[in-house]
């Protein structure tokens, strides 16, 4: 994948049993949504669990104090079309300042390998990017 990407496993219990309702033949559209935009949220705890904080002084209603803050500046959010826009939902209530592209992809029917059809990213492309 590169030396800018990185792959996560994700097994947390929780996912598992969100992913198993979400994979019930029986689920609903909207429960699907939900369990979607549910999951990415989980997901995108999970991934930022190594995230580097910087520490701030803030003024609170009794005192000062420091605390821990992530630069939300620093986040880009890239759905693949179109499965992936669902889980933008997630991404995005997590980080909602954070600045969106997207890639579209389809597979071909004889090599199965994938073919771009559509990309437009935003020029923050330095930036930790959420797949």
């Amino acid at each position: 994948i590169g030396d800018r990407f990185m792959v996560h496993e994700i097994t947390h219990p929780i996912i598992a049993h969100k992913l198993a309702k979400l994979r019930n033949k029986n689920t609903t559209t909207k429960s699907f949504r939900e369990l979607v935009k549910d999951i990415s949220m989980l997901m995108t705890y999970e991934v930022g669990k190594d995230f580097v904080s910087e520490e701030v002084e803030i003024e609170t209603p009794i005192a000062k104090c420091k605390v821990k803050i992530l630069n939300e500046d620093n986040f880009v959010v890239v759905p693949i079309l179109r499965a992936g826009l669902a889980m933008a939902e997630g991404v995005i209530e997590i980080f909602p300042a954070a600045p969106v592209g997207h890639i579209g992809l389809y597979r071909d029917e004889t090599t199965h390998k994938p073919i771009e059809y559509y990309s437009k990213m935003p020029p923050e492309l330095d930036k930790k990017i959420f797949w």
